[in-house]
């Protein structure tokens, strides 16, 4: 899992920073947006070397729904790991079978955040 850089963008700096030392921890590269355009730009510049976005829904400004579908405007293969306090059920309303890597339920501490990585690597090696 060390080989892996993921994008992480949510505008609460809290879970940016602790999301970010997680991975860290872990030897993931992790590169951090506060809010969707800024995520955008940093995926446009960096995404040949993006293995994941890990991308809040609720933001202000660009929400997290028009973030994710601007993402597969660049590329439609990007992966994402979309965040939310939504539950799974919603976000499955909501995003249908649109290609997102999965989902992780807000509040998510360090085991279940490894736990959805791990899972998203051994799809991918597949």
């Amino acid at each position: 899992m060390n080989d892996l850089t993921v994008l992480v963008i949510d505008d609460e700096e809290p879970v940016r920073v602790a999301v970010a030392d997680i991975l860290e921890s872990e030897g993931l590269t992790v590169l951090t947006a506060a809010n969707g355009e800024d995520g955008l730009d940093v995926y446009a510049r960096h995404r040949d070397r993006i293995d994941v976005v890990l991308l809040d829904l609720s933001m202000p400004g660009l929400n997290g729904e028009e973030t994710f579908r601007r993402l597969r405007e660049i590329d439609p293969g990007v992966r994402v790991l979309l965040s939310s306090g939504y539950n799974q059920t919603e976000v499955i309303r909501r995003f249908g079978d649109s290609g997102y890597a999965g989902f992780i339920r807000k509040p998510f501490d360090d085991v279940q955040l490894l736990d959805h990585l791990r899972r998203f690597i051994n799809r991918r090696q597949d």
